[in-house]
């Protein structure tokens, strides 16, 4: 496995260049790009601004498996507005292209949220269609869709998540399991066994189970993540991919907060 980062962990303001270049000095092997409507890298971006990363990258020998994104919140996949789910699909199919234009193999897709307005059978209804639409593009791109558990109310559930994989019967479209996003309702080695082969990529956070609200992320090692017990799992499914740190920038020191994430993954990788 090898150590990444994620683009968010750098802010909006500093280029993926910039950041690059930071996180190989760092130490990282790989890196997770970011697309959004603002950024950092933004979802309008030209071929040739996105081979010129891709080329960056090279340079560096930091390695671009994956790309995340955002945008399934502001246009979730099964939102009973079709305006928004055509939205939230076009805007994932684009992201699907950067991620070919940069060499990626899976995109982080948030596949839609529940909530007081859109009620759980209407999401998986219209969640399920959306997937299949989008599937074509994944398969021409060559990118999975990498489904992740987000705190989005839905598919809450490693068994939940497996079956919603399983009948789309494709190699595109997978798990994208979040280490730190399971501990509030459940344990990520237990999701890792059941999810196997299905898992694409993992993020890797911490989180103290005890505070139940977005305060409880902490810097890996620091929370109730099990860690020998989820590496076991990862070795056990044969998982060989990044390990994508997942943060944001301390408040005054970027450098300490790459030393910090870096060291930390180090450990981990270790157990």
């Amino acid at each position: 496995m090898k150590l990444a980062i994620n683009q968010w962990a750098f802010g909006e303001a500093i280029p993926a260049t910039k950041a690059m270049s930071m996180a190989k000095e760092a130490g990282f092997q790989a890196f997770e790009i970011c697309v959004g409507v603002k950024g950092p890298v933004k979802v309008d971006a030209t071929e040739a601004d996105v081979t010129a990363i891709r080329k960056q990258a090279g340079e560096l020998g930091l390695e671009l498996q994956s790309v995340a994104s955002g945008l399934g919140w502001d246009f979730p996949l099964t939102s009973p507005d079709r305006a928004v789910r055509d939205k939230g699909r076009d805007a994932v199919g684009k992201t699907l292209q950067i991620a070919q234009w940069l060499g990626a193999e899976t995109l982080l897709t948030v596949p839609g949220v529940v909530s007081a307005e859109i009620p759980y059978d209407v999401a998986m209804e219209n969640a399920i269609k959306s997937i299949d639409d989008l599937l074509p593009v994944a398969e021409r791109c060559r990118v999975s869709l990498g489904i992740e558990n987000v705190w989005n109310k839905f598919l809450l559930s490693p068994l939940e998540m497996r079956d919603f994989i399983d009948q789309f019967q494709s190699p595109y479209v997978g798990a994208y399991v979040d280490i730190g996003n399971v501990i509030l309702t459940g344990f990520p080695e237990q999701w890792i066994r059941i999810l196997g082969q299905r898992i694409r990529m993992i993020h890797a956070k911490d989180y103290r189970a005890g505070v139940g609200t977005l305060e409880g992320f902490v810097m890996l090692l620091e929370g109730s993540v099990d860690w020998p017990r989820v590496m076991s799992a990862l070795r056990e499914t044969g998982y060989d991919g990044a390990l994508t740190a997942e943060y944001w920038p301390y408040p005054h020191g970027l450098e300490v907060t790459l030393e910090h994430v870096a060291s930390s993954l180090k450990a981990i990788l270790a157990l």
